[in-house]
């Protein structure tokens, strides 16, 4: 694992943040990025008080300006991006009715147009290689339908139907795409209430960041393409 670049986006909290200590931890270089760097240098120095190294980066996926911008700072410095991680999201809980254009324009720009320009972004250079892993962070509201997340469960199942089309182009090229589709897990995503009153029927950050590595850490003759994960109770 050693000398491996992970380029996480929406590292700076959850689960992103657990996949860039999980990656970390087994002596990856990590780049983290999200919209606000405050965070982001915390984590950073955590991680280099253990002697690994890492690196932050402002980044609005949803920029293509920022995306490119990144993703050359990125090669720059380390000459490569062996893993790409679409972790950055975000959702609405409202009613089909209640939910506003903006709120439509925030989760779909978010959810299927971020990893969009940050697969463009990384996928040249992989090409080059003939390698590279990009794993994308879905949920299982790709193929579950629950009241008031038409938008979000619509940018979730456009990102499956988009990176599986992606994936039959790139094998070729022996660069692997995986999503994987977790359950409800603990994160701010959430609101207080919820976590407090659902927190035995959630799976945790690190229980992502776990299943994360290990799809990445198989042998390079298979590709996990597609795997869902529920805490044991099932969906709320």
């Amino acid at each position: 694992m050693k000398n491996k670049i992970i380029w996480v986006t929406g590292a700076s909290t959850g689960i992103g943040k657990a996949i860039a200590e999980k990656f970390s931890g087994k002596g990856c270089t990590v780049v983290i990025t999200a919209r606000s760097k405050s965070r982001l240098d915390d984590i950073v120095k955590e991680i280099r008080l253990t002697g690994r190294e890492a690196m932050a980066y402002v980044c609005d996926v949803s920029s293509e300006r920022s995306v490119i911008h990144t993703a050359k700072k990125i090669q720059e410095k380390y000459g490569t991006i062996d893993v790409l991680i679409n972790n950055a999201g975000s959702t609405v809980f409202k009613s089909f009715l209640d939910t506003e254009t903006k709120d439509y324009d925030n989760v779909i720009d978010t959810n299927l147009k971020g990893p969009f320009l940050c697969m463009k972004a990384v996928l040249p250079q992989m090409i080059r290689k003939k390698t590279g892993s990009i794993i994308n962070i879905l949920s299982v509201a790709a193929n579950t339908t629950f009241e008031n997340s038409s938008v979000y469960s619509a940018s979730k199942a456009g990102m499956q139907a988009m990176a599986s089309c992606i994936r039959k182009e790139v094998r070729k090229h022996n660069i692997k795409i995986c999503n994987i589709y977790p359950g409800a897990v603990e994160t701010d995503m959430w609101d207080i209430k919820a976590r407090q009153q659902f927190r035995n029927r959630m799976m945790t950050p690190a229980d992502i960041g776990d299943i994360a590595f290990d799809v990445y850490n198989k042998p390079e003759r298979l590709m996990v393409e597609d795997l869902v994960v529920r805490p044991v109770k099932g969906d709320l």
